[in-house]
């Protein structure tokens, strides 16, 4: 009988993009489960609580029955252990994404020897969207314009957290 294919994309989402949501719905056509990780990172000051990412990705996601969202504090790798995966899930959006994400495979793949990384490329309209960009684009453009970097769901709380909405 053949295991179950359970794999993780993990990130902050702050604020899920297009680009993030496209990621995920190509992925979890390679895959049993996907499970989304919403990590919580030390180093970054996200503007939604995790909590508020975790609902809002949950609602983005919720139709379909083999994906799931968690919350995740620590290491990936520890992460993928809890929720029974072997896979982790990135996407590319340059050569210098490629060349942290490569670093960042053979130092998960050290921790926990049976993870595999599997990239995919992001597609070329989704290539220029970043958390930063998406925010700054909120805080001076238009809802229009924040609607090209972010799904719809999400382009209102996004404005609300910035007082523009």
């Amino acid at each position: 009988m053949k295991s179950s294919r359970i794999a993780v994309y993990s990130g902050t989402f702050d604020p899920v993009s297009l680009g993030h949501l496209d990621l995920v719905l190509r992925g979890r056509c390679l895959f049993d489960h996907l499970v989304i990780g919403v990590g919580e990172n030390p180093e970054k000051d996200p503007l939604f609580s995790v909590q508020e990412r975790v609902a809002l990705v949950t609602q983005l996601v919720s139709e379909y029955e083999d994906i799931s969202v968690k919350s995740f504090r620590g290491l990936t790798v520890n992460f993928l252990k809890e929720v029974g995966a072997t896979i982790l899930l990135r996407g590319v959006r340059s050569l210098s994404d490629m060349d942290q994400e490569f670093t960042m495979a053979l130092a998960n793949q050290a921790l926990h020897s049976e993870i595999e990384t599997v990239f995919l490329t992001a597609r070329e309209e989704y290539t220029h969207i970043s958390s930063s960009l998406t925010k700054q684009i909120a805080q001076m453009g238009s809802k229009e314009d924040v609607a090209k970097f972010v799904p719809e769901l999400i382009v209102e709380p996004l404005l609300r957290k910035l007082g523009k909405a």
